[in-house]
């Protein structure tokens, strides 16, 4: 049987698949390496002063990990610059925010070209091969140029942009041609595959074929939408495990007879938490009745703090939470508690169940899976409400949910007033139909289709032109 290679940037197999804080993807990708006795291959996370190309080589709970160190300049380039300076911003529509740097694609294209040199000899005939995301859309092609004739399938968990945000990048042609040489692309949403399909037949004169090959430069690649989800079971036995339990019972004790709205984010301009906050805040000005009967709890982990854009928005939100809090609070009262900090899995599942309403209004995001978990972690009999924003990969799904537009503070406090005072037969009929979303879409189907797919992916990459 082939063995299936898993690529990305960081490896996240766990060490411990018990652990509370795995989370599901990683622990779907395990199990399926397991299966197939695979390997997963990626940055170490590590840097060295030269690069060597030497590989660390380790078993993970059953799981063949191999990893590689950067040299200071790759993850400066590669991973600061180009990943996250450049396609991060861009394929979530902030072009304001995106750094067209020479020299960041140029390292990006540099250390893709390694992590194919260090791969390729690891590699047997019959493998199949899975790059996921961004910050590896190129490796494909350097696999190929090396001899590397296996089926190789990628899979975007970030949006894809509009066609005329795309054409700003510098080499955006250069950059989608080298996905043809991958035999499946897969994608979160329909929408995000309409764009990338729309980019070919316009900016490339490609064809869309009805069973979802794309056409150009001379080849073709099979294209899917595989919305990713959750794992169900994983989730709910965290949910149930003592700490989860324990977590419930302290988050209800400390709401006071309140209701608890939650949010749960990393820092990230992409997550709205700016506007999230903006619209709260019109919550409390237009429900003065409700105010001392609620509170927002905002889990924000910081993340990329070595960037300046990040460092701005953390400062920004602190200050933004304080301005509500010193606006509203009385003295037995806090409408916002804000916590930079990292919860595991079974503490958020008891925070999420203890929340009457589930805040997640990104301005654009691949899927979001906390949308997901929120509604995974409910009690049946009195579940809570999940808010969404129209702009989540997960809005295509979870119709049921609040959707939103987070650009507008008069919606979000709308929908808040809405969702706390909905009768109890509407919000258990809501939830029964995003359980059932949930249930339906899990990360083991989610895996299973794209591995299926990519299985049966022709290796041809002659176009009919």
């Amino acid at each position: 049987m082939s063995r299936l290679i898993v690529v990305s940037n960081r490896v996240s197999a766990p060490k411990d698949p018990a652990a509370g804080s795995a989370g599901g993807l990683a622990m779907a990708l395990s199990a399926e390496l397991r299966k197939y006795e695979g390997l997963w291959f990626g940055w170490s996370g590590e840097t060295v002063e030269h690069f060597t190309g030497e590989l660390n080589i380790e078993d993970r709970a059953g799981v063949a990990v191999a990893t590689v160190d950067l040299e200071p300049q790759d993850v400066d380039e590669y991973y600061n610059g180009y990943a996250n300076k450049t396609l991060w911003p861009l394929f979530h529509h902030r072009i304001d925010l995106t750094a067209y740097e020479r020299s960041y694609g140029e390292g990006y294209e540099r250390t893709n070209r390694r992590f194919a040199e260090v791969l390729q000899p690891l590699l047997q005939p019959d493998d199949v091969i899975w790059i996921h995301d961004y910050h590896m859309i190129p490796m494909a092609r350097d696999l190929r140029r090396l001899g590397v004739k296996n089926r190789i399938g990628f899979f975007l968990h970030t949006p894809w942009p509009a066609r005329q945000l795309l054409v700003t990048l510098p080499h955006h042609r250069r950059l989608v041609e080298s996905m043809f040489d991958f035999d499946l692309l897969g994608f979160q949403t329909r929408e995000w595959l309409g764009l990338f399909q729309r980019y070919v037949e316009v900016e490339a004169g490609g064809k869309v074929r009805a069973d979802g090959r794309v056409e150009a430069f001379g080849r073709s690649v099979q294209t899917g939408a595989f919305p990713i989800g959750i794992d169900v079971d994983g989730f709910l036995a965290a949910r149930d495990s003592p700490l989860g339990r324990r977590t419930y019972d302290r988050m209800s004790a400390s709401a006071a007879f309140r209701s608890m709205i939650v949010g749960v984010d990393r820092l990230d301009y992409s997550k709205g938490l700016e506007q999230r906050l903006l619209g709260y805040e019109q919550f409390l000005e237009d429900n003065p009745q409700l105010r001392s009967e609620v509170f927002l709890l905002q889990v924000t982990p910081i993340s990329r703090d070595e960037v300046d854009t990040y460092q701005d928005m953390r400062v920004r939100l602190e200050a933004l939470a304080g301005r509500v809090n010193g606006a509203y609070a009385d003295m037995d009262w806090q409408p916002i508690r804000y916590l930079n900090r990292t919860f595991r899995r079974d503490q958020l599942a008891g925070i999420y169940r203890a929340a009457k309403a589930g805040l997640v209004t990104p301005l654009r995001d691949g899927m979001n899976l906390v949308a997901k978990e929120y509604v995974a972690a409910q009690n049946p009999e009195d579940p809570g409400v999940l808010i969404l924003s129209r702009f989540a990969g997960a809005a295509e799904q979870m119709g049921e949910a609040l959707l939103v537009n987070p650009f507008s503070r008069e919606e979000l406090s709308e929908a808040i007033q809405k969702a706390l005072t909905m009768p109890r037969e509407e919000r258990i009929r809501k939830w029964k139909a995003l359980m059932k979303v949930v249930r339906d879409t899990d990360v083991a189907r989610w895996r299973d289709d794209y591995v299926q797919a990519l299985m049966a992916a022709s290796q041809s990459k002659e176009g009919s032109q």
